[in-house]
């Protein structure tokens, strides 16, 4: 680099960082929160607070979340069904590379971990793993929502609440347990509900691990000298990281026990034992 534009560089990054320091400064000054950094963090988790109206019901903002993500799924399926998979070519393009590397992850999660039933399992991880990755992405999107107090707010990850993440784990349970039925019948059943932790497991696991991130994000926010540029690495980062690592973990962890409560494990013969004669001696 000439000796020019390292001089050019240097006085544009102190430009911005004057003009960084003249923000918070001035926004310091006359900012204002309708609620203190302890109710929001409380709010993040408990959800006593800020409820939508929707329908006339007044419901937590990753309720709205949950529905705007299962809506955008379906409508991308019906997209790719329709007008993409129908021009898929032997020689596949970006599109359908991605597609298909897509699937074929957690087509391989099924295939690895339960090798002898796995035709349900790996629809089921797909759509478990794609629900989590875009339900968490969702909330780099910044949607915003008008609380019943006329308050706004940006719409939180779907599995941010405690109802979504438990539903998540009960239904990835059931599926552990429909394998268990249809590989060993009353055994399966009994091999699943050995493991009557997993669905807290797995709740927690999601919820805890989205929360987390979302708490972050909120302290980094409140305080005005860290709202500039810093929030934005802090919530892109902690975003795709737990969008990624959640929807592995999970979808792992159900191929796991899957494969473990519904392979067959066939009962080995008996082997008669011959009666020993004794020799009789003279």
């Amino acid at each position: 680099m000439s000796k020019k534009k390292r001089n050019v560089t240097l006085i544009v990054s102190i430009l911005v960082l004057i003009i960084l320091i003249c923000g918070i400064v001035f926004c310091g000054l006359g900012g204002e929160k309708h609620e203190s950094i302890k109710e929001a963090m409380k709010d993040a988790v408990l959800h006593e607070d800020n409820k939508i109206n929707f329908l006339g019901l007044e419901v937590n903002p990753s309720l709205v979340s949950a529905y705007i993500v299962t809506a955008i799924l379906l409508l991308l399926a019906i997209i790719i069904r329709v007008f993409a998979i129908p021009r898929f070519k032997m020689v596949p393009g970006k599109f359908q590379l991605f597609v298909e590397e897509w699937v074929g992850v957690f087509r391989g999660l099924a295939v690895t971990n339960s090798p002898h039933r796995n035709g349900f399992l790996g629809a089921y991880l797909f759509t478990a793993g794609s629900y989590i990755f875009v339900g968490t992405i969702f909330e780099l999107v910044g949607a915003q929502a008008t609380t019943t107090e006329g308050y706004s707010i940006s719409l939180p990850a779907p599995l941010a609440d405690i109802n979504g993440a438990v539903a998540m784990g009960v239904l990835s349970y059931t599926v552990i347990l429909s394998g268990g039925i249809a590989g060993n019948k009353l055994k399966g059943v009994a091999l699943t509900l050995k493991e009557f932790s997993l669905p807290i497991s797995m709740s927690f696991r999601l919820f805890g691990a989205l929360l987390s991130g979302m708490l972050v994000t909120e302290l980094v926010y409140y305080y005005v000298t860290l709202s500039f540029v810093l929030p934005v690495l802090v919530g892109v980062l902690f975003t795709l990281l737990h969008a990624l690592i959640q929807a592995y973990v999970l979808t792992m962890l159900t191929s796991v026990f899957y494969g473990e409560v519904s392979e067959v494990h066939e009962k080995k013969p008996k082997v008669k034992k011959n009666k020993k004669t004794k020799a009789v001696t003279a």
